[in-house]
């Protein structure tokens, strides 16, 4: 099978990468190459696998369509991942995750036999998630009105910039497979993390949590760090992501919420920053700052539709990944010494 991957030397690009070239898959990566050390994650794919790579943006159209041809499946994650980001640049962030997506669809449409679409859409679609009944705790947030988390029959709310671009995409991705017939399945991400994440203080917080706590560096919590998430290994999602292949027939213009779900749940610094210090044998610098715009207090993906339609469910628990992040931060320290990240 012929696979394009946009977002290809990304963070779950690299993963996914690895993953289908290891299958026998041919690997066809797209990516500008815009994020920090995806030059590096490329590098590193480069010397383990053959694969063609495109540097090229989803905004040219041209570039896009050129890359569609003979493709049988694409899983489009490049995007303008950071809330942060798009509250400075939304014209910019508009342009990469709605405009970008268009362009991926109308490439599709062009096509006499249009490949099959994997979008990788974001739980930020739901907003803030004000409306809940919020309860705070020592160490966290809980909400007892919703014990399995959010499901996809929430009322979507585009808190933010980003919110708003995913969630364009999003129900562009639904609804071309629902006016078009194309072959679309929408997965509403949340926290994924693993091997390959260089985390920034706006994306990627757990790596960039991890990757502070061994440089010795301070680390701004912004709230008060009893903020909850379901963390997601990012070998998790893939396996996902092969389900809904062989399951494409049968869940085709599906929205499907994805993460670790309520047996992987931690607060994102009250829990986490005891783990962290036990790892790295020393007490973590932290401060706190405001609230950013648009953050949840609480999110928990209900993955009970992946279950039910893919016999799905995480088999990482949060422990067994954040050591698995950790241990290789350890062994590619030199990356992170050598470019700061």
């Amino acid at each position: 099978m012929r696979v394009l991957i946009t977002g290809g030397c990304g963070f779950i690009g690299t993963n996914l990468s690895e993953e289908l070239a290891r299958s026998g898959h041919e690997i066809v990566i797209f990516d500008n190459l815009s994020r920090p050390q995806t030059g590096y994650n490329l590098e590193w794919l480069r010397s383990n696998h053959e694969l063609m790579f495109i540097q090229a943006d989803v905004r040219d159209y041209p570039s896009v369509r050129e890359a569609m041809d003979r493709v049988d499946l694409v899983f489009h994650l490049a995007a303008q991942v950071a809330v942060t980001t798009s509250i400075m640049t939304p014209r910019e962030d508009f342009e990469i995750n709605a405009l970008g997506t268009l362009n991926i669809l109308e490439a599709m449409r062009e096509i006499d036999f249009p490949p099959i679409l994997v979008y990788a859409s974001t739980n930020k679609v739901y907003g803030a998630l004000e409306s809940l009944n919020l309860v705070e705790e020592n160490n966290r947030y809980g909400c007892p009105d919703m014990p399995m988390g959010v499901p996809e029959s929430f009322p979507l709310d585009f808190h933010s910039p980003y919110g708003c671009s995913k969630g364009t995409a999003d129900q562009y991705v639904h609804d071309y497979s629902r006016i078009y017939g194309l072959r679309t399945v929408v997965l509403r991400q949340s926290c994924i993390y693993g091997p390959h994440q260089f985390g920034v203080e706006d994306q990627g917080w757990l790596a960039h949590f991890i990757i502070s706590a061994e440089a010795n560096r301070p680390i701004t919590i912004y709230g008060n760090g009893k903020q909850v998430r379901d963390l997601l290994h990012v070998s998790d999602l893939i396996t996902l992501y092969s389900l809904v292949l062989e399951n494409i027939d049968h869940v085709s213009g599906e929205v499907f919420n994805v993460g670790g779900g309520p047996a992987n749940t931690i607060s994102i610094w009250q829990e986490i920053g005891p783990v962290l210090e036990d790892l790295t044998g020393h007490r973590v610098i932290v401060s706190y700052s405001k609230w950013r715009p648009g953050d949840q207090p609480w999110f928990v993906a209900d993955i009970r539709k992946a279950r039910e339609k893919l016999n799905w469910t995480p088999k990482v628990s949060v422990n067994e990944g954040i050591r698995d992040v950790y241990r290789w931060v350890k062994d590619n320290w030199s990356v992170f010494a050598n470019n700061n990240v």
